[in-house]
């Protein structure tokens, strides 16, 4: 320093480099505070775009927010990544998600492509199969004949001459004298007896 005193160089040059070097700093500090290009994360994006500037302004610098920063704050710490596609929110650790975080989403994303591809075929094949089946019972309707009319026929049993002659001729009571001829001739008259007797009563 004794050495730029004897140079010439005044105290006044001294104290003003050294207020600038301190104001540059402070400036710094405050630009940065009070930009949306220096914020931390979207939620801090948007306060400082509410805050700085007016309607018409406002529009483009938000789209600037929501292209910088892809995760949004959660209420607990941290910050999610919601992913439109899949409609499903991911956790992050930043504002913006790291190469693995990225790489778990796409092979998470690669997993939801795969099952909506087997749903789609299970659809086409059910659709496939539920018009098929409509197509058969249409062909069948269209078979249909008129409908079947049934006429009862009574048929009498062919009979021989033998047992046709048989069957119209009358029965003798009892031909022979045998126990069992007797005895239905002594029940039958027991019963007329007793049937005649009811009848003259009454």
């Amino acid at each position: 320093m004794r050495y730029l005193w004897e140079l010439g160089i005044s105290n006044r040059f001294w104290v003003g480099l050294a207020g600038a070097l301190l104001a540059l700093p402070l400036l710094w500090l405050a630009l940065r505070d009070s930009s949306p290009e220096f914020a931390r994360d979207f939620e801090e994006c948007v306060e400082l775009v509410q805050a700085r500037m007016t309607d018409g302004e406002t529009r483009p610098l938000m789209t600037n927010c929501n292209a910088r920063f892809a995760g949004r704050r959660k209420a607990g710490g941290g910050y999610s990544y919601y992913d439109f596609m899949m409609d499903r929110n991911f956790d992050i650790s930043g504002p913006n998600p790291t190469p693995e975080e990225r790489k778990a989403i796409d092979r998470a994303y690669i997993v939801y492509l795969d099952a909506q591809r087997q749903e789609a075929i299970s659809a086409e094949l059910a659709r496939r199969q539920n018009e098929r089946l409509w197509a058969e019972m249409e062909r069948a309707r269209q078979t249909v004949g008129p409908p079947m009319v049934l006429t009862p026929t009574v048929l009498t049993p062919a009979v021989s001459p033998s047992v046709a002659a048989r069957r119209d001729k009358p029965k003798p009571l009892c031909s022979d004298d045998s126990l069992s001829c007797s005895w239905s001739k002594i029940t039958t008259a027991v019963k007329n007896a007793f049937a005649s007797s009811s009848k003259t009563k009454q």
